[in-house]
């Protein structure tokens, strides 16, 4: 199925949600299963911008009834909606400045001001909201050495982190496959994103791994997970191949990964980043928090 909103264009204005989101029709409360048996030790996340066509406050009142306890990939707008109905964002994110998205981030100092500036005001809003964790970007190499965009990340990085200490606010960088999705990335193997941790040196940066991207750069999910869980401060969730559900139509073993998660100490949440293949829409997440639910 292909994706008919890219994050890319998702990045440009987390105001932009609730418009998108009036596309989509209604759901009937009999639609979904209310009070889903779930067993209390996993955190149930979704990402936004994978259910745009429902409107914003319809889908968290609905997630909620199947067990999650987060929206993510949201800005400040939809943080007071999530807050009304007992929710919380998981990893948030803001209007980026202009120019500035998923290729062009942090690995380019000339971004630097316009990016210390961005998290500078969006952290003080997401620690007044409970939001915990927002989500950064490296950029595309470009031609830019690993090492260089080593060193440029980490400079940026550094301005934002007495800050980031001082809120209690992590700032998490995203893993992506720069094979399929995200072609040229620079943060596309998690040694790298733990060389930048080290680099960076505060426990308040650390990655984003998500599993959809890692499979498909890395594979040896859990091997890998194991190893670097201490950089690690949130996960996504995605079906390999397709970025579909993540039940028997892939090829991934997701009990047993979340399995593996949480038996590294992890207390955070498990953000569901697949984009439903089927008609109803709620019905495949509903039944990727069951597998998830360990």
């Amino acid at each position: 199925m292909e994706n008919k909103f890219s994050r890319r264009d998702i990045l440009k204005s987390s105001a932009g949600f609730a418009g998108l989101g009036m596309m989509g029709h209604r759901f009937q409360e009999a639609d979904i299963q209310a009070g889903l048996d779930l067993k209390g030790k996993v955190h149930h996340s979704a990402c936004r911008w994978c259910y745009l066509d429902i409107p914003f406050e319809e889908l968290v009142i609905n997630a909620k009834k199947i067990g999650l306890q987060s929206i993510e990939l949201t800005g400040p707008d939809e943080w007071e909606i999530l807050k009304k109905h007992d929710m919380t964002a998981a990893i948030g994110w803001g209007k980026y400045p202009d120019g500035m998205n998923i290729p062009n981030f942090f690995n380019r100092t000339k971004n630097h001001d316009a990016l210390v500036g961005f998290y500078e005001d969006i952290i003080p809003k997401a620690a007044k909201a409970g939001v915990k964790n927002i989500i950064t970007f490296s950029g595309n190499r470009d031609g830019m050495s690993d090492e260089d965009g080593l060193i440029n990340c980490k400079k940026g990085l550094q301005r934002i982190m007495k800050t980031a200490e001082r809120y209690d606010v992590t700032i998490s960088m995203e893993l992506l496959n720069s094979k399929v999705n995200h072609k040229d990335y620079q943060a596309d193997t998690t040694e790298w994103g733990a060389a930048l941790c080290e680099m960076v040196g505060s426990d308040k940066f650390k990655l984003l791994y998500d599993i959809y991207h890692m499979q498909i750069m890395e594979g040896d999910v859990i091997a890998t997970i194991k190893k670097y869980h201490p950089y690690i401060s949130h996960y996504h969730t995605g079906g390999v191949p397709g970025r579909n559900e993540i039940d028997e139509t892939q090829e991934l073993n997701y009990a047993a990964i979340i399995r593996a998660i949480y038996n590294t100490g992890y207390k955070g949440f498990i953000g569901q980043e697949f984009i439903p293949a089927r008609k109803d829409k709620m019905a495949s997440l509903e039944q990727a928090v069951k597998i998830c639910d360990i």
